[in-house]
């Protein structure tokens, strides 16, 4: 959920791209392209609609969707220009605003209703989002490891608004960088992201077959997104599936870090903040049956 301050800007950066980068290997078979995302559905029953992170592969949700996919139907998404599927061309409109809108009308499309949002890190920004903007789509919310606000983990009285200028420089850095540079960066910031460091070389893998335009207005758009107060217009029950024990060592506790969650979600009438004791950011691998037993009860409550 967050990392170490190594100081300055650079520190900051970490901080940002540590939080959100999530990879993972595409299975990509038999997906439908729908407006630039990547769709691939399985099971039946009620429809989940899975949005991955940053950088992510629509396959980072494979195990739990098998869990689920014997009662629910799962829509396995992936995002334009991440983990290699192909970018779009770039658009003046903010990123997490376009695949707000995407996402709704791929939902509209398919004629799902009453459907549960499972989102992980930049995809739990963006199931807050939807449920916030489109209440009748959304009839549960589950949040793997994601804040409303992001820039507020260092300073809880940031704004969007006196966050533009850093990350408008965070975003020319990333552009202008040399690319032997920008990996680098990248790949040093996918340590600690899971508990099992099998996963490196798959995630350094994914992060050179991402459009590194996309990821830094991506990145961009996360760090000027607010929705601590407008999550309180969100009617559907929300579930958040927190992590804390990748940062043990930088001073967190479970205590703390639920505290970080608990300011955050302030203003969401009908959630619940549960932290994994082991799992790192990739919660779904990490504790992978924890999380889908939460996930599990949470869907069949009524």
């Amino acid at each position: 959920m967050f990392c170490k301050k190594n100081g300055g800007n650079g520190g900051y950066i970490a901080i940002i791209i540590g939080v959100l980068v999530a990879l993972f290997v595409a299975n990509k078979s038999h997906a439908e392209n729908f407006e630039g995302l990547d769709v691939k559905v399985e099971g039946k029953g009620a429809a989940v609609i899975f949005i991955p992170g940053l950088n992510s592969a629509a396959s980072v949700f494979t195990e739990t969707c098998a869990a689920l996919k014997a009662k629910h139907q799962c829509h396995l998404l992936q995002l334009p220009g991440f983990a290699g599927n192909p970018a779009q061309a770039v658009s003046d409109k903010d990123f997490l605003l376009d695949m707000r809108d995407r996402i709704e009308h791929y939902a509209q499309t398919k004629k799902l209703k009453k459907v549960t949002l499972i989102g992980h890190s930049l995809g739990g920004t963006l199931s807050l989002m939807i449920a916030q903007h489109s209440p009748d789509l959304a009839a549960k919310v589950v949040i793997i490891d994601a804040l409303p606000f992001y820039s507020a983990i260092q300073n809880p009285t940031a704004t969007s608004e006196s966050m533009k200028p850093g990350a408008q420089q965070m975003r020319n850095m990333m552009l202008n960088q040399p690319r032997e540079d920008y990996l680098k960066f990248g790949a040093q910031n996918l340590m600690g992201m899971s508990n099992n460091p099998e996963r490196l070389p798959l995630l350094t893998e994914w992060l050179k077959t991402s459009d590194s335009t996309t990821t830094a207005n991506a990145m961009y758009s996360m760090m000027v997104t607010d929705l601590r107060k407008p999550i309180a217009s969100i009617k559907a029950p929300t579930m958040v599936l927190g992590a804390w024990a990748a940062y043990k060592a930088y001073g967190a506790t479970q205590e703390s870090t639920k505290a970080i969650f608990t300011a955050q979600y302030a203003e969401l009438k009908q959630v619940d903040i549960r932290m994994s004791e082991t799992g790192y950011h990739f919660l779904m691998w990490d504790d992978k049956d924890w999380v889908n037993q939460q996930i599990s009860e949470f869907l069949a409550a009524q």
